[in-house]
């Protein structure tokens, strides 16, 4: 059966491929990745993630889909990832002097299961 990474992060490939398990293909799912209301930080990465797996599946039919996805959070506010060097200045500057966590949710789509 073929695995399927769904990312675009360097990271997860290079870890896949440190534990001697890369994947036959990498494909990314362009998702909005937004905050829906009343949402915690384990609720988002879990979502996201699935949401990851099922639409990398959908392209990849047949295929065992990897998805994951991480973000950081300092009490209850998640914090967005930053695209611009103010925006990880201004994320950084949150977390200055303050304890954080780093969520990860992961998901495995497997052909045949709903």
């Amino acid at each position: 059966m073929r695995l399927v990474l769904a990312s675009a992060s360097p990271r997860r490939l290079d870890i896949l491929n440190m534990i001697g398990a890369p994947p036959d293909a990498v494909i990314g799912a362009d998702l909005d990745e937004s905050e829906q209301k009343g949402e915690g930080v384990r609720e988002y990465v879990t979502r996201l993630a699935a949401e990851k797996a099922a639409a990398v599946a959908a392209r990849a039919p047949g295929a065992l889909i990897l998805a994951a996805d991480t973000a950081v959070a300092v009490g209850r506010r998640i914090l967005p990832k930053a695209e611009t060097e103010d925006q990880a200045r201004a994320c950084l500057d949150l977390m200055s002097g303050r304890a954080h966590r780093v969520w990860t949710g992961v998901a495995l789509a497997v052909p045949g299961s709903p």
